[in-house]
């Protein structure tokens, strides 16, 4: 007869193991790694882990007590998230108002989300991308799905105590369970857009509640303390086949999968989860090889800090990226960056988390009560000192904090007017230009003929602004069309309104991708679209965002495989040519609009 755990023997390191591969995928994803473009999974694997953790200690409690203590739970939850999580908040807050002013506008209605774990619903309201955003992010966005694990964690048990209580058969009650699982879902699938923004989906209570409902069906099947110390050879040896299916599952979606498939949305962070609950249920298991493996000792370090770690990467990414934006992350940054991280997120837990959850605050209460009792007892002026040493800092708080935000309007204005002026004056220095080319056009005519006859036809976003000038000055007949923001499923639109006015020529030039990515049949759709017969030029993009490697890869699996395609590598032509791209790092300079239009003459025959 398999033997019980102890009543006190509750830790499965394997699962510190899976907060360390989740929260290490977080950060790559997070650091632009290729390898990790599903990176973004490790939350999904975080909600699974709560839910299952959560559900198993409420069952175990409610069996053994016949109620759930929400008071000590509540206590017990804020003790282990707070204290770091407000000692983040300060150092930010703090570093943003010394150092990094830029963020400051966008900041505080953030912050006041993220006080009462709303902030999904705060970035869902105002529209906040997740995944397309051009300057910098706030270092608070990542805190998302704290906000929706704090959710789960003030509703779930309360429902939980009813079903307990009401429902008599927890067969029953576990299929209510996968019932809600399931509708979460279906709603994810139901208000994802295909190739729009998902952001709505990836931040909602409502579409992500899923992943922590199949955690929490596990509990129902799998609780803790009821599994057996040994187990014999063919049992354990399908638990370890089971672990390893979860584990090889996840990290193939990590690997191969991106925000921007629509397969996650339909289903594919459903399969996550389900993997997932397949590796926590080997791991969650005392007898286990994988639950061995996964406990491997640093992979153990790092999940025991592994919150702190999720708490400080973001802001440390954030604050830590080149101030030039086209500028790509080298990996001795990467390293150091996540050097300062775990440094960081270590002290937060040797220093803060620790000692808070063994009773530091009563000891820090006593003290405080002690020194209070001192100031009570001071003379009248040793107080009038304590008191205004109080309000220097609160002025000398303010004197940062009100200078810090007129700076940040007066850059805005100075930004738009030297966008404004330096449009102005490319246009000008283009106009000056295409007269100086028809003053020596007599000299060159015969060379040049061919292309100042050539129709082309253009479909770009903001990029191809500056770029149209110097296109038109070699193909004067040439037809661009740009816009700002545009991504490539809107293209098709410009294609018919290009053949209404007869104006789609034989060689059509795309330049799409810097403002998100697209699949390989949207693009080949577009292609056909526009003619089979066509000739086809694709650009590349630079763009230091997520999406730049999927994007990339898609152009050059198309232009390899359809006719009629050349592809221009902008990405390689334009390495180490900071001097190419105006301050935002996307957008081109003169110097690179020029040899933009230049790549683009080369490639037409």
């Amino acid at each position: 007869m398999p033997q019980p755990l102890y009543k006190n023997k509750r830790y499965m390191p394997g699962i510190d193991g899976l907060r360390a591969l989740a929260v290490l995928a977080v950060i790559a994803y997070h650091l632009n790694f290729g390898w990790a473009s599903g990176g973004l999974l490790g939350v999904g694997i975080f909600f699974v882990l709560s839910g299952y953790l959560i559900t198993d200690l409420i069952i175990s409690e409610f069996k053994q007590t016949g109620k759930i203590d929400f008071k000590q739970f509540w206590l017990r939850r804020a003790r282990r998230l707070l204290p770091a999580l407000l000692s983040m908040l300060i150092v930010v807050i703090l570093w943003v108002l010394l150092f990094e002013h830029a963020f400051i506008v966008g900041l505080w209605g953030n912050l006041l989300s993220v006080f009462f774990y709303v902030s999904n619903w705060w970035l869902i309201y105002h529209k906040v991308s997740y995944f397309e955003q051009f300057g910098p992010p706030s270092p608070l966005n990542h805190l998302w799905s704290l906000a929706v694990e704090e959710q789960f964690y003030v509703v779930w048990p309360l429902i939980l105590l009813f079903g307990l209580r009401f429902i008599k058969k927890s067969q029953t009650l576990l299929k209510y369970v996968i019932g809600a699982a399931l509708l979460s879902a279906i709603l994810m699938a139901i208000l994802y857009t295909p190739n729009a923004d998902p952001s709505r989906v990836y931040y909602g209570t409502d579409t992500r509640a899923f992943s922590l409902l199949i955690g929490a069906a596990l509990a129902f099947i799998w609780p803790s303390k009821q599994l057996a110390i040994s187990l014999s050879r063919a049992p354990r040896f399908i638990l370890e086949v089971i672990g390893l299916v979860g584990l090889g599952g996840v990290l193939l979606l990590v690997y191969f999968t991106s925000q921007f498939d629509a397969f996650l949305y339909y289903g594919g962070m459903v399969l996550l989860s389900i993997f997932t609950l397949l590796l926590v249920a080997a791991l969650a298991h005392p007898s286990t090889f994988i639950g061995k493996l996964m406990g491997w000792r640093p992979l153990r370090w790092i999940g025991v800090r592994s919150y702190g770690i999720y708490l400080w990467h973001f802001p440390i990414i954030i604050f830590t990226r080149p101030p030039q934006q086209n500028v790509e992350s080298s990996v001795s940054l990467s390293i150091l960056q996540f050097i300062a991280i775990i440094t960081i997120a270590s002290l937060s837990w040797h220093f803060i988390e620790e000692p808070i959850r063994h009773g530091a605050l009563d000891v820090w209460k006593r003290q405080l009560i002690r020194k209070v009792s001192r100031f009570a007892k001071a003379s009248m002026q040793q107080k009038l000192v304590i008191a205004g040493a109080s309000l220097t800092l609160v002025i000398l708080f303010f004197s940062m904090l009100i200078p810090a935000i007129q700076h940040i309007g007066e850059e805005q204005v100075k930004k738009s007017q030297t966008a404004i002026f330096s449009k102005t004056k490319r246009a000008e220095a283009a106009s000056a230009s295409e007269k100086s080319d028809d003053q020596k056009e007599t000299k060159h005519a015969p060379a040049k003929k061919n292309k100042k006859e050539k129709k082309i036809s253009v479909i770009g976003d903001s990029i191809m602004f500056n770029v149209a000038s110097y296109i038109k000055k070699t193909f004067p007949k040439a037809v661009v069309d740009a816009k700002i923001g545009r991504q490539l499923t809107a293209a098709g639109r410009v294609i018919d309104l290009m053949k209404q006015e007869n104006v789609l020529a034989d060689t059509v030039v795309i330049a799409l991708g810097t403002n998100g990515a697209f699949s390989k049949e949207q693009l080949l759709e577009l292609l056909h679209k526009a003619g089979d017969e066509k000739h086809f030029i694709l650009i590349n993009t630079r763009v230091d965002r997520p999406w730049e490697a999927v994007v990339n890869r898609t152009l050059e699996e198309v232009a390899r495989e359809h006719p009629r395609t050349v592809l221009i590598d902008w990405k390689a032509e334009s390495a180490d040519h900071y001097t190419y791209f105006d301050q935002d790092g996307i957008h081109l300079s003169e110097e690179g609009s020029k040899v933009y239009a230049k790549l683009i003459a080369q490639a037409i025959k």
